[in-house]
């Protein structure tokens, strides 16, 4: 059953999660009333998120669309404040690609957000730092298969992203 203003709520609340993290420095620190309203979104966005997932259950794309359920994910990705949370949306995010409600890619990107946030080597590649100012990806578990378990997520090579990441923000 589709629900129109579930999906639409959903993007605008990624639309607003964009602005600010686009609103950001590319270089040198942010100021303090930038990262105050980039908490206050996280934050709006991960209560509003899990009163969602308390009433419907993961909003995959049967509910809210394929949009509707990228934005949801969106949401969930950037709940770094709430591991528990971020913990939660896995397991239900996993059930959702499991049922063709969600896509395998924005798994990828969950599974390695938690995997960094609990201190563990990520699978995917997907998340980066600039420890003392050197952009790269966090550590990597088996990096030998990392195309393998990419493609099989719905991602291109490594090499591919990596440049395009470090084009992006490197």
């Amino acid at each position: 059953m589709f629900d129109v203003g579930l999906r639409d709520e959903l993007l605008r609340r990624m639309q607003c999660d964009q602005q600010v993290r686009l609103s950001l420095p590319k270089n040198g620190p942010v100021p303090d009333d930038l990262m105050e309203e980039w908490r206050r979104v996280d934050t709006d966005n991960t209560a509003y998120l899990n009163q969602v997932i308390d009433e419907y259950g993961w909003p995959g794309h049967d509910l809210v669309e394929e949009e509707g359920a990228h934005a949801a994910w969106l949401l969930a990705q950037h709940a770094d404040h709430d591991l528990d949370f971020q913990r939660r949306c896995l397991t239900l995010l996993q059930d959702a690609v499991d049922r063709g409600q969600a896509a395998p890619s924005n798994l990828a990107y969950l599974v390695d957000r938690v995997r960094v946030n609990e201190g563990r080597p990520q699978v995917y590649g997907t998340q980066y730092y600039a420890p003392d100012g050197v952009f790269q990806p966090r550590p990597i578990e088996d990096r030998e298969r990392l195309d393998e378990r990419r493609a099989g997520a719905g991602l291109g090579p490594h090499a591919d992203y990596d440049s395009s990441m470090r084009q992006q923000y490197g």
